[in-house]
């Protein structure tokens, strides 16, 4: 089984999705990841993200080792990546490392995949499809806390502005634009906790998995 869960970023779907692949056990793969390295090994070598020929480079040249870097977690990979995604010959480097993932989980007997445009683009067939989103203040507070809780310097004003740049990059780009499916479960989150939110998530996919037992 394929679960798809998109949404805007800080709308809580990359921990929805760790916490409902442990559940079910299946596979995780957080597709933002592959974006934050690419543009956080753009600007490591000194480099711009919106250089098209430089981050398909790196995106060409991407493993999975690079996914651990803790600086991935910082918000200069998270803006880069927001750039980066906007190139289509990055896109395409990537696509293909996230379908195979998809279709051959490394483990378990499905995958959680969590992302932009999982289920409109690389993953269209998923069993299940998910789009996180919040308002864009709930969504700004939890990421000033976030990075707060890291010990590391935030503004919320800086942190409000940076989502709204990045929704109108992620929102407006011509490849891939972010999106809810078409046969997407919406689930806002603006007035959820973690908790509330897995639960509604989980009652979903059971709901999805039942339907797809009862038409075999």
């Amino acid at each position: 089984m394929i679960v798809a869960v998109d949404g805007p970023a800080a709308s809580g779907k990359g921990t929805l999705a760790r916490r409902l692949a442990g559940h079910l056990g299946y596979a995780h793969l957080d597709t933002g990841k592959l974006y934050r390295a690419v543009g956080y090994a753009v600007l490591a070598a000194g480099g711009d993200p919106e250089d098209p020929a430089v981050a398909t480079k790196a995106a060409k040249s991407l493993t999975f080792e690079a996914l651990d870097d803790p600086a991935l977690l910082g918000d200069a990979a998270a803006v880069a990546a927001s750039k980066v995604a906007a190139i289509p010959c990055v896109r395409a480097a990537l696509l293909r490392f996230q379908q195979d993932f998809a279709e051959n989980p490394p483990h378990g007997a499905g995958a959680v995949l969590d992302g932009r445009d999982i289920g409109t683009v690389v993953c269209p067939e998923a069993d299940a499809k998910l789009f996180v989103t919040a308002d864009l203040a709930v969504r700004a507070e939890r990421r000033h806390k976030e990075l707060i809780g890291r010990g590391e310097p935030s503004i919320y004003a800086r942190v409000l502005q940076d989502l709204t740049e990045r929704d109108a990059r992620d929102s407006n780009r011509a490849v891939a634009p972010l999106r809810p499916a078409r046969d997407a479960k919406i689930l806002d989150t603006s007035a959820l906790d973690a908790d509330a939110a897995f639960a509604a998530a989980l009652a979903y996919i059971e709901e999805r998995r039942n339907d797809d037992t009862a038409t075999r």
